[in-house]
């Protein structure tokens, strides 16, 4: 349902730590892939924010001080089908994310969904919580998942993306 106007937008966090240093030639061919694969979220129907350092990605941000291999990735979409839609059958971004165990520690937990008010810009520990909120309570309202997505406050539909890589 992109393109419906509602009341609130959705909100994602993505995190990984990286198995070497973010610098490390080992990461390589993902931090390659960065900007290509950020510029067609840009250009995504439904596209709304995302996360920027100093670059034009968020690899620069060090969200835990004392972790220098942890990475955050975040943006703001019209609804969890826009998202899903990029995620999930944009061929570029699938590239990368079945690469992940190549780069990155195996997380249970490594991202979260939530519902914002239109126009909230969340911040790194936003989303940070949305991740640990998941963790220990499972999909709810607060923080949720693709796979058990919920309505929006409004109650838009939240348009469930059922096909999620691993």
């Amino acid at each position: 349902m992109s393109g419906i106007m509602n009341g609130f937008s959705l909100a994602q966090i993505n995190v990984l730590r990286f198995k070497k240093s973010k610098d490390d030639p080992a990461n390589a061919d993902f931090m390659a892939a960065l900007d290509p694969v950020n510029a067609l979220a840009d250009k995504a129907p439904g596209f709304i924010w995302r996360l920027m350092g100093d670059g034009n990605d968020a690899v620069d941000i060090d969200p835990i001080p004392d972790d220098p291999r942890f990475a955050v990735n975040m943006s703001v979409w019209e609804d969890v089908q826009s998202l899903g839609d990029y995620v999930y059958k944009n061929p570029e971004h699938l590239a990368v994310m079945r690469r992940r165990r190549e780069w990155a520690e195996h997380m249970d937990v490594y991202q979260a969904l939530w519902w914002v008010p239109i126009g909230h810009i969340p911040s790194v520990d936003e989303g940070l919580a949305k991740i640990e909120y998941l963790k220990e309570h499972g999909p709810t309202m607060v923080s949720f998942t693709f796979r058990q997505p919920y309505d929006a406050p409004d109650g838009m539909p939240a348009m469930p993306v059922l096909d999620e890589c691993a």
